[in-house]
């Protein structure tokens, strides 16, 4: 089971430190990072939170999915894993016929 979170939904004016402060409460945070746009340096509204145990990721799945934070209802789950990215973006089979 995974130690990272993904957590949508979150308010624009949200901080690392409140996305740190609001999930602390469930066990030792890694890292908590709210995703920024690298054009204009403004949230993107979602952000990730690792925790040192799977248990405390899924307490914290299980209390905070669907719960009001910085006053806007979000959505807490197991972060996926990056895809590998071939950089052909051609799907399962890029040729060409």
């Amino acid at each position: 089971m995974g130690n990272k979170l993904f957590v949508g939904g979150l308010s624009f004016n949200t901080t690392d430190m409140a996305l740190r402060d609001g999930f602390s409460r469930f066990g030792e945070i890694v890292e908590a990072k709210v995703i920024l746009d690298r054009d204009t340096g403004r949230s993107r509204g979602f952000g990730f939170v690792t925790f040192t145990s799977s248990e405390a990721a899924q307490a914290a799945i299980a209390e905070m999915n669907g719960t009001d934070f910085d006053g806007r209802n979000i959505k807490v789950n197991l972060a996926e894993d990056k895809r590998a990215s071939g950089g052909g973006g051609g799907g399962r089979d890029s040729r060409r016929w």
